[in-house]
């Protein structure tokens, strides 16, 4: 029987963000996003150096972690100074982190954090850390023998304040900037190193506007469930709205994570009413949009309503929305996804939302 591969990955455990203050951001993505926060590491708990504060919803765990020593430089102060608010890590979740970290830098990896055990009265999780692009890092975790509500040194929330019931269910992609001409880099990075493969490639001629352009590759894991899009800016007229990231976060890192959920519609209207901004795209989107897709459970003259975005494949069809940047920085934003058995990333859409966030980056100066 052939050995397990080390770098099989379960699932995305968690992403960290590293946030200027913790305490008030938990409260922004459960009052927006209807995440519950479930743990908490702080001073109260012993910590002396930062506070963390974990929230859920479905399969999406979120840790938002602050700096709490106003004289010490350390990694979180320094990666919020230059990027703002923004993603530290996506934790992969692995049977064993010990032998994922070892075949990982055996593979070429950059080690951020050897191997460590953290232990409580609920038992032991395993971790390790290698670097990616820009300062982001996949932190591999280890917790089947872990009952605790995140990691040792963090309590639980006891009851938790009501969150809305947004309908987030899950991960579905998680999308990094790098700069131009590092695409393939980390391409061969996700294949040679941690063994994924390339699902689909998107050139300058498919996504381009009349003034800017952007290439992109989709890489995952060997399950498909882990999928990280990685996109690089092209020649253009004008600034990209990669390179206005690029510029404005101080390098590579995460431009947005898509979130799934079963019923769009109600999602979207729930995060609108919470204060969620999401881009419009022009109601001329719409015109022959039933000719093009063809028959969908949904109505299509809802969808026009709240700016939800229709593509399709040999598979099946999509719907997607995306937000405005959550911080001040135009950096990070969400997607929120319903996918009905299509595999696509909405090709179809791209220049409509392209067009959109030029408009964004018009109103901002940065176009």
């Amino acid at each position: 029987m052939p050995a397990q591969d080390p770098l099989d990955f379960l699932a995305i455990d968690h992403v960290e963000f590293y946030v200027s203050n913790a305490r008030q951001a938990s409260h922004f993505y459960r009052s927006t996003l209807g995440l519950v926060p479930r743990a908490y590491a702080g001073l109260e708990t012993g910590v002396r150096d930062f506070a963390s504060w974990v929230l859920e919803r479905g399969h999406v765990r979120f840790v938002l972690t602050s700096p709490l020593s106003p004289d010490v430089r350390t990694d979180i102060s320094e990666h919020i100074a230059r990027h703002g608010d923004g993603v530290k890590d996506i934790a992969l979740r692995v049977r064993d982190a010990k032998a994922a970290h070892a075949e990982a830098v055996r593979r070429g990896a950059i080690s951020v954090r050897e191997p460590e055990t953290l232990s409580d009265s609920h038992g032991k999780v395993v971790r390790a850390s290698i670097a990616t692009y820009g300062d982001t890092i996949h932190t591999f975790i280890e917790r089947e023998d872990y009952a605790g509500p995140f990691l040792p040194g963090y309590r639980a929330v006891e009851n938790p304040p009501s969150a809305p019931e947004t309908g987030i269910a899950a991960i579905d992609h998680i999308v990094g900037n790098v700069g131009l001409g590092d695409m393939n880099k980390w391409v061969a990075f996700y294949r040679d190193v941690l063994g994924f493969s390339q699902l689909t490639h998107f050139n300058d001629n498919q996504i381009a506007t009349d003034y800017t352009a952007l290439m992109s590759k989709v890489m995952q894991n060997g399950s498909g469930r882990i999928k990280f899009p990685i996109n690089e800016p092209a020649e253009s007229k004008r600034r990209s709205q990669i390179e206005e990231y690029l510029i404005h976060y101080g390098g590579p890192g995460v431009q947005h994570i898509a979130l799934a959920t079963k019923d769009i519609v109600a999602t979207v209207d729930t995060l609108k009413s919470a204060g969620i901004h999401f881009l419009r795209v022009p109601h001329t989107y719409y015109e022959d949009l039933p000719e093009r897709i063809g028959p969908i459970h949904e109505d299509y003259e809802e969808l026009a309503k709240r700016g939800i975005l229709v593509d399709k494949d040999d598979e099946g069809y999509l719907l997607q929305i995306f937000s405005q940047p959550m911080q001040d920085r135009p950096t990070l934003f969400y997607e929120v996804i319903r996918r009905h058995g299509c595999k696509g990333f909405g090709v179809g859409n791209f220049k409509s939302l392209f067009e959109a966030i030029e408009r964004e980056q018009a109103a901002r100066g940065n176009l």
